[in-house]
């Protein structure tokens, strides 16, 4: 990620959802902090690097059409599988551990854990609204990973994004996936709020310039 680019994307966000930057640089501090503590970060780093680096990458996303996305086939054998956040509890439920988890800790932390338990990488995303959830369940994570969308930090990367579904595309980007496909993504949801709905529309916006393949 350029932040040079990035960078007056996070402003207008911003100023869009009247954000408070300060609390997200804190936030990050903060996840920093325990993942320091925890010493993880370099073989974390190292394990995400050998599951997506060069190869095939799904991101499910949490909209309802989740479900109807597995059953029907779309999960191919030897693709390294990245859940955004609460789309951790559809694959559970149905029979599919991701290899990877991009949270921000306010899908059923009790799935996001057990999936964990069941060797899940975690990427944390440190932002103002999140912190105490952070503090509650950070330290008892095994294999995390930090994000920002504010300053990165020595061991809290900023790889772009906004939500989790679209920061889990932009994951697969960063590491150097060889192709990038999606299921569960529904830009027009129309049973969610109207903020969103705007969050969506962000989503959106952000992935125009990718090749991620929505099947």
């Amino acid at each position: 990620m350029d932040l040079r680019e990035w960078s007056p994307i996070y402003r207008e966000i911003v100023r869009d959802f009247g954000f408070n930057s300060a609390e997200d640089e804190r936030s990050a501090r903060i996840l920093s902090h325990l993942l320091t503590l925890k010493g993880s970060f370099d073989s974390t780093q190292s394990k995400l690097h050998h599951i997506i680096n060069r190869r095939k990458v799904l991101v499910c996303g949490k909209a309802p059409t989740l479900i109807h996305d597995i059953k029907s086939g779309k999960i191919e054998a030897r693709e390294t599988i990245i859940a955004a956040d609460g789309a951790t509890s559809t694959l559970l439920a149905q029979g599919v551990i991701p290899h990877i988890i991009v949270s921000d800790l306010d899908g059923n932390i009790n799935d996001l854990k057990l999936a964990n338990a069941m060797c899940a990488i975690m990427v944390i995303h440190a932002h103002g609204d999140n912190i105490d959830a952070i503090e509650e369940h950070v330290p008892s994570l095994s294999a995390v990973l930090g994000t920002t969308q504010a300053r990165p930090l020595t061991n809290v990367l900023n790889i772009g994004g906004f939500t989790d579904g679209d920061r889990a595309i932009f994951l697969a980007k960063e590491y150097g996936a060889s192709t990038v496909s999606a299921i569960g993504f529904d830009f027009s949801d129309s049973s969610v709020s109207p903020t969103k709905k705007k969050k969506l529309q962000w989503a959106k916006k952000l992935l125009e310039e990718t090749d991620v393949n929505f099947k």
